[in-house]
């Protein structure tokens, strides 16, 4: 009988329900028994008086999760399984839409990598705590995906006007611990130094007030620094507006953002635009409905089992693409 611990350990610790993602060596990547795990959780602790907050974690020191298992998602692609694709994003969805409604505080601890779906599994929370070693991004227009478990809602909802959350979503930026909380991402930052300590004190008292105790101002970041050009640059409508706006910048950041929106799926970008214009007017279940429609036919698309070969398989970064002309198929419309 196998002994192997659970992708998702969950235990009850005082009054705090404690969840550990536990696939170090994958990142801490979500598979299917991770995201069950989680929505038992939510059942298990929503109406549960003994538990008056939910921490969440992720095991080893390099990752809090780096994402949904999308290798896997492609190799269900390919062998034509698009039972187990339906059943990977709508469960996963459920649980996105599970702790957005979660009545009590979700405090994710954020130390390490955190990607795609694992900004699902924080971002709808209460409490987004990063440290120095933080690094948040949502980089999938590089595998020809689409900004998903969310985030449709989330990040055209960043403060100030809608370029910031454009231009995480379009180009796949990499944001450190304070520089998540500069865009809107995180909600508070606490050093890597005084994390157990921060643990400890929420373990045993059970209030998420502690955060507070505990947090400290970020150092300065290069997201306030470029604001301005990022709302210039990716406030300024369609791709060809973006691209010009960039171009008309002419630093080495504009450059460096150029090249990038010419290099990932030119599909995703479309898609992504578009998908963040309609977010910004739908409320939360609505853009996971969306995301979801999505999925089922972005996924189908030779560009994703090719975008994630490039980036995640063979790690070649040459996907060569296939752009789609017709957005409304795509949505469902």
């Amino acid at each position: 009988m196998s002994t192997a611990e659970p992708s998702l350990i969950r235990r009850r610790e005082g009054a705090v329900g404690h969840l550990t993602m536990n696939r170090p060596r994958a990142l801490n990547a979500l598979d299917l028994a991770m995201i069950d795990g989680f929505a038992e959780a939510i059942g298990a602790w929503r109406e549960d008086p003994a538990v008056r907050l939910v921490l969440l974690e992720g095991a080893g020191e390099k990752a809090f999760c780096a994402g949904g298992d999308v290798r896997q998602v492609r190799s269900d692609v390919l062998a034509g399984d698009t039972a187990a694709v339906e059943a990977f994003f709508s469960r996963e969805y459920a649980v996105n839409s599970g702790i957005a409604t979660f009545p009590k505080p979700w405090i994710s601890l954020i130390d390490g990598i955190c990607m795609g779906g694992g900004l699902g599994v924080s971002v709808h929370g209460s409490h987004r705590v990063v440290t120095e070693h933080a690094l948040l991004a949502m980089p999938e227009t590089a595998i020809a995906l689409f900004p998903d478990v969310g985030t449709s809602y989330v990040l055209p909802r960043l403060p100030g006007s809608p370029g910031m959350g454009l231009w995480i979503a379009l180009t796949g930026a990499r944001l450190k611990g304070a520089e998540a909380v500069e865009a809107g991402l995180a909600t508070h930052f606490v050093p890597r130094a005084k994390l157990p300590a921060l643990r400890q004190a929420l373990l045993e008292k059970g209030e998420a007030g502690v955060v507070d105790e505990f947090a400290e101002a970020p150092p300065p970041g290069r997201v306030t620094a470029l604001r301005p050009a990022i709302e210039r640059c990716f406030g300024a409508g369609d791709r060809a507006a973006i691209e010009a706006a960039l171009e008309a910048e002419g630093t080495d950041w504009a450059r460096e953002q150029l090249a990038t929106l010419r290099r990932v799926s030119p599909t995703s970008v479309a898609v992504t635009i578009e998908l963040l214009r309609r977010g910004a007017a739908q409320d939360l279940p609505a853009c996971l409905e969306q995301e979801l429609i999505l999925t089922r036919t972005i996924t189908q698309h030779p560009d994703f089992a090719e975008g994630v070969r490039a980036v995640l398989v063979d790690k070649d970064q040459s996907p060569r693409w296939q752009p789609v002309g017709d957005l409304r198929r795509l949505f469902g419309d």
